[in-house]
């Protein structure tokens, strides 16, 4: 076989990304509570030089913390800093020295067909390597935290395998940079990660800073729908979101917002998806004015919305 060859190249490129991240990638030894005894088991990647690891949220759980192993034979205890279930996004950070920190990349330049590979440390030895395409992009992904319910949005799709405790590993591309964390089993041969975007650099930096995420929300239950067409070339969007249920006494429902309105923009930007609204949702809505756009009976209304603070579970 030609040195030179497709195949060539394409295993040239995997085993690179393998050496540069699998020793970025730690196996977390998790150590559960009275409440649920024992350990179990993810990876984690390294995420700053001082100890900040990334990972998801149902790996840690309710943990306090647990051990760090990497595959230099290396050791380190942890403590979880923050976890978020409604992103499945979780900060731990790393008692003694880690490798250095692994490099972010950005999921949004991301194309259907892109060659990813998938790096975990499911057990703490050498790793666990596999490598696909993206398969699909946009997927959402329903998380869950008490009564609150959020969809991850522009999820990742990948034919790249997930073995068990893979869940908080790395998802690259061929630059061995990071363009998300590997959350979910889809099915047979499918795999989910969650992107690294300005939506989850967000929930990073908080979890990091406080240990949390402040969310808002408005209280509405929508779904998509098509604009009249003498709207389409005024706002820049041919779908609106449908108010089908408002929260009583909610936000959207003190400032007037109706059933059967149509959402057409907030804060002046289109409104087509619940990500759009989901998008705004963070800590610094919280009491602030928000401008909202729906049509109403044939007529454009401006709704002013103050979003609460969505309660912890």
């Amino acid at each position: 076989m030609a040195a030179d060859s497709p195949l060539d190249a394409y295993s040239r490129i995997v085993a690179g990304v393998a050496a540069e991240l699998t020793p970025k990638v730690a196996s977390l030894r998790v150590t559960h509570g009275s409440r649920r005894p024992g350990e179990s088991l993810g990876s984690a990647v390294v995420y700053t030089g001082d100890g900040f690891l990334l990972t998801n949220a149902h790996v840690v759980g309710r943990a306090a913390g647990g051990t760090a192993l990497f595959s230099d034979g290396t050791s380190s205890p942890f403590t979880v800093v923050g976890a978020d279930p409604l992103s499945d996004l979780a900060v731990v950070r790393a008692g003694a020295g880690t490798p250095p920190p692994a490099v972010l990349g950005e999921a949004e330049d991301l194309v259907v067909g892109q060659l990813v590979v998938a790096v975990g440390s499911p057990l703490g030895l050498a790793g666990s390597v596999t490598a696909g395409v993206v398969s699909a992009l946009g997927r959402s992904l329903p998380t869950r935290s008490g009564s609150a319910v959020r969809l991850v949005e522009d999820v990742i799709q990948t034919d790249a395998s997930l073995n068990p405790g893979n869940s908080g590993g790395a998802l690259a591309d061929s630059h061995a940079s990071v363009v998300g964390i590997n959350t979910a089993v889809a099915g047979i041969g499918l795999g989910l990660a969650v992107p690294i975007n300005a939506t989850t650099r967000k929930i990073i930096s908080a979890l990091m800073q406080h240990g949390r995420v402040r969310r808002a929300y408005l209280g509405i239950v929508s779904a998509p729908t098509p604009l009249p067409a003498w709207l389409h070339e005024r706002v820049g969007s041919k779908e609106g979101l449908r108010v089908a249920e408002l929260i009583a006494d909610g936000p959207a429902a003190r400032a007037g917002l109706r059933v059967g309105d149509i959402l057409v923009s907030a804060a002046g930007k289109p409104v087509t998806t619940s990500q759009d609204l989901q998008r705004l949702m963070f800590g610094d809505a919280i009491g602030k004015p928000l401008e909202i756009t729906v049509l109403r009976n044939g007529a454009l209304v401006d709704v002013i919305a103050e979003p609460s603070e969505l309660a912890a579970a």
